[in-house]
């Protein structure tokens, strides 16, 4: 059951909203996920990574497939924010996308905090359990 934190909820309705986060999963736009995802205004899909360090840069191609693409970047590295290899870091911002790394439940508050403004906001999120 997915439902320790649960979120305010912006609209539109058609777009990826997290709903909840703990218990080892999500819950974005009624739908629950048990494992780490890249959450997009459009589609969420699972990310397969289990630590931040398995992070990189072709993992999150999904991300820019099909022509999507998103300005910020917002990284949730579980229960507490760990540093970002700065390395990808420096690739996402080749590309114009700028990272930033927070603990994945600042990252869910302020995802949909940056939805609900329209911004081009994209997450790469890992479970807290």
């Amino acid at each position: 059951m997915i439902d320790d934190k649960t979120l305010p909820t912006p609209r539109p309705e058609d777009l990826q909203v997290i709903q909840s986060y703990g218990n080892g999963g999500f819950r974005i736009s009624n739908v629950a996920h048990q494992s780490a995802v890249l959450v997009m205004p459009k589609l969420t899909l699972p990310w397969p990574v289990a630590a931040m360090s398995e992070a990189s840069f072709a993992g999150l191609a999904p991300l820019f497939a099909d022509g999507r693409r998103c300005e910020i970047l917002l990284f949730g590295s579980g229960p507490r924010g760990l540093p970002l290899a700065s390395g990808l870091r420096q690739q996402l911002r080749e590309i114009g996308v700028v990272a930033d790394i927070m603990d994945t439940g600042a990252a869910c508050r302020t995802y949909n905090v940056l939805l609900a403004e329209g911004r081009l906001v994209a997450a790469a999120l890992l479970p807290i359990p």
